[in-house]
């Protein structure tokens, strides 16, 4: 590792939040590998370490909810983690901590504009992992996400709807084996704005699990997986969720 990456790899670590930080070349080697894409044909990549940096999101995640959140259900725990994990979450925080300015990426990979999002979340995920590898704790990984959880959680309570509810309930069926939820919507009235528009129906296996009102299929289809999950919660509860 050269002095100057050296540098820039501290650089970074400062600005996660995360001063005073292991200094050495070899504390800071997963780091590096974190941050170095498949693309940049280097001998080693971020792969390895954005699959660690997955499982140690999910559990960092949990114990966010837990620590801050506790009066909280199962169900409800399960679709705020399942936005706090999400793709679409990690990009966002991609860019807010400007992760390609120190991602070692090739030239076809940095001028594909369509996979922005999905690079800047894959980058994330890896250096969730690194942190991970060298500090050997969460202390870090909550150091440097809580202020982000703590905005997203804020939204999410203000407005409900954006409650991913599907997205914990198929994590949660898939988990158990049972397969994808189905849903059937059907318009009870025409009535522009009414909260009793479409009524939905959620079911596992041919078993109905719970029914949601809404005024869009959207909305009754959130609901009803919310009811569903709310119905399994005595049976251990759903497991995480990510979209």
């Amino acid at each position: 590792m050269t002095p100057d990456r050296r540098r820039q790899l501290l650089a970074f670590l400062t600005s996660l939040g995360l001063d005073p930080a292991p200094s050495s070349a070899e504390a800071l080697a997963p780091l590096d590998e974190a941050l170095s894409h498949t693309s940049a044909g280097l001998a080693f990549n971020h792969e390895q370490l954005e699959f660690l940096g997955d499982a140690v999101l999910r559990l960092a995640a949990a114990e966010f909810l837990e620590r801050h959140h506790p009066q909280l259900t199962v169900g409800e725990r399960s679709a705020l983690r399942a936005q706090l994990v999400s793709d679409r979450w990690l990009a966002e925080l991609g860019q807010a901590c400007q992760i390609e300015a120190v991602l070692r990426i090739g030239p076809i990979a940095a001028g594909d504009k369509s996979g922005k999002a999905t690079l800047r979340a894959e980058a994330c995920e890896a250096v969730i992992g690194a942190l991970y590898r060298i500090w050997g704790t969460l202390e870090p990984v909550h150091r440097w996400l809580t202020p982000h959880w703590q905005r997203t959680t804020a939204e999410l309570q203000a407005d409900p709807h954006l409650h991913n509810w599907k997205s914990a309930l198929q994590e949660w069926s898939q988990a158990e084996g049972l397969g994808l939820p189905s849903y059937s919507s059907r318009e009870c009235n025409q009535i522009h704005g009414d909260s009793r528009r479409f009524l939905c129906t959620v079911a596992l296996g041919g078993r109905e699990l719970g029914e949601g009102w809404g005024g869009s299929r959207r909305l009754a289809e959130q609901q009803a997986a919310r009811m569903a999950l709310e119905a399994v919660q005595p049976q251990g509860g759903p497991q995480a969720s990510r979209s």
